[in-house]
C-alpha cells in the first residue's frame, strides 16, 4: 500500500483528503503542520507528499526545500496545493523541486487521477537499471552487479556509492557525505568515510577503483570511465 503524506492545516481539508484518498487504497498521514510531518518522514519515508504552500509556522515551500536537502527524502514526489491566486507561489514550488500542483478549490478525482499519474511515473524511473562501467544497480531491489555477480554491500556502502552517483562527476565533499549518509556534520574526523570507501572500491573490484576517485583533501568524486 502506498503512503502519501497530506499536510493541510485547514481541518476540513485534511480531513475530507485523508478520508477519499483512503478510498483509494492509500495509507494517508495527515498533518496540519510541515514540522510534524518532517519528522515521521524520516521514521516512515512517503511514496509521495500533498503539501499546502500556505501553512502555519514552516511554510510548504520552506518544507521543500527541507525535503530536497536531505539525502532519504530528495527524490519522493510532491504535489502542492495552492490558492487560485498564487501564481507566484506555484512557480517557485516548482522551480525548488515539487513535480506537480493543483489549486483549491479542487475536485478528488482529479487530484486522484494526479496522483496515480505522478506514482507510475516515479515507480517506472525506479525500475529503471543504473549501469556504470560493468556495475549494475536495481534501484527497485538495491542490487548491485559487477560483471553479472552480485555484490554484498552494506546499507551504508549503497547509500554511500548512490549518493555519489547521484552526483556523478561532481567532486562531493567528505563533510557533505558524512552529513548525508551518516547524520552528522564533518568535525575532522574522516576515517569512517575512508574506510567506507575502501571496502567499497575493493568490492566492485577493478572498477571500483578506476570510477571512485579521490580528491586529494577534498573528497570524492564517481566518474564512468578511467581518466
Amino acid at each position: 500500500m502506498e503512503r502519501i503524506y497530506v499536510v493541510e492545516d485547514d481541518e476540513n481539508i485534511r480531513e475530507l483528503l485523508k478520508v477519499a484518498l483512503e478510498g483509494f487504497g492509500y495509507e494517508i498521514m495527515a498533518y496540519e503542520a510541515a514540522e510534524s510531518a518532517l519528522i515521521d518522514m524520516k521514521l516512515k519515508k512517503p511514496d509521495l507528499v500533498l503539501l499546502d504552500i500556505m501553512l502555519p509556522g514552516m511554510d510548504g515551500l520552506t518544507a521543500i526545500k527541507t525535503m530536497k536537502e536531505d539525502h532519504q527524502l530528495k527524490n519522493v514526489p510532491i504535489i502542492c496545493l495552492t490558492a487560485k491566486d498564487k501564481e507566484l507561489d506555484k512557480v517557485i514550488g516548482l522551480d525548488i523541486g515539487a513535480d506537480d500542483y493543483i489549486t483549491k478549490p479542487f475536485g478528488v478525482l482529479e487530484l486522484a487521477a494526479r496522483i496515480r499519474s505522478l506514482l507510475r511515473r516515479t515507480n517506472k524511473e525506479l525500475e529503471e537499471i543504473i549501469k556504470i562501467m560493468s556495475i549494475t544497480i536495481n534501484p527497485m531491489t538495491r542490487e548491485v552487479k559487477n560483471n553479472g555477480e552480485l555484490v554484498e554491500l552494506t546499507y551504508k556502502e549503497y547509500e554511500l556509492l548512490m549518493y555519489l552517483l547521484e552526483n556523478e562527476n561532481r567532486v562531493v565533499p567528505r563533510d557533505e557525505l558524512l552529513n548525508q549518509i551518516w547524520g552528522y556534520e564533518y568535525d575532522g574526523e574522516s576515517r569512517t568515510l575512508d574506510i567506507h570507501i575502501r571496502t567499497l572500491r575493493q568490492k566492485l573490484g577493478q572498477t571500483g577503483v578506476e570510477c571512485i576517485k579521490t580528491v586529494r583533501s577534498v573528497g570524492y568524486r564517481i566518474i564512468r570511465a578511467e581518466e
